[in-house]
């Protein structure tokens, strides 16, 4: 095995952007959540990058407020004046950081998240604490990377959607995207 081939853990650092955390996330990865967030009225989207998932929200008619740490507004020290929900990818070096603040912070979320999170002693004490519904999807995210763009086919590790105060209904929710023409995605029935 080549040393670049083994996973390597990074120390988050909560007031700045990682260069390996500038991953940007495409609109179709909110697709399984929005028969979830009919209830609820502006999003906060708290690490927006480069915009994608902010378009799609305003794509759809949603009431979205995008913020980043690049742009100087901090999750962890500033939030905006008004928001009913978080949604958002955030930066996975600080994962469990922005799982305890989204909690801490008593108010909905859906954070997308590596699968291999339901499996970290930090993630499961939260959510024995405070709960969660988690919205699993077939496919791997085509993320955009810092050094490939959107060239690569798919993250190598699946993700899912960790939710709390969204209301699913049930545990764990199964979604299904597929494949269009185009070489988007969308959701499957």
């Amino acid at each position: 095995m080549k040393k670049h081939d083994l996973k390597v853990s990074r120390k988050a650092e909560l007031h700045k952007s990682q260069p390996f955390d500038f991953c940007q996330t495409p609109g179709y990865a909110l697709d399984p959540l929005w028969e979830h967030l009919d209830f609820y009225g502006t999003v906060w989207e708290p690490a927006c990058g480069e915009g994608s998932l902010v378009r799609r929200f305003q794509e759809k008619g949603v009431e979205v407020v995008g913020s980043d740490v690049l742009d100087g507004h901090n999750f962890f020290t500033w939030q905006p004046d008004r928001w009913d929900v978080i949604v958002t990818n955030p930066p996975y070096t600080a994962k469990f950081e922005w799982l305890s603040h989204c909690y801490y912070l008593k108010k909905p979320f859906a954070l997308l998240l590596p699968v291999e999170t339901l499996g970290a002693f930090k993630a499961q004490r939260l959510f024995i604490q405070y709960g969660l519904e988690l919205i699993l999807v077939n496919r791997r995210i085509n993320f955009k990377m810092p050094n490939k763009g959107w060239d690569g086919a798919g993250a190598w590790f699946p993700v899912a959607w960790f939710t709390h105060g969204l209301n699913v209904g049930q545990p764990i929710t199964y979604a299904n995207i597929v494949a269009r023409p185009d070489s988007q995605m969308e959701m499957g029935l």
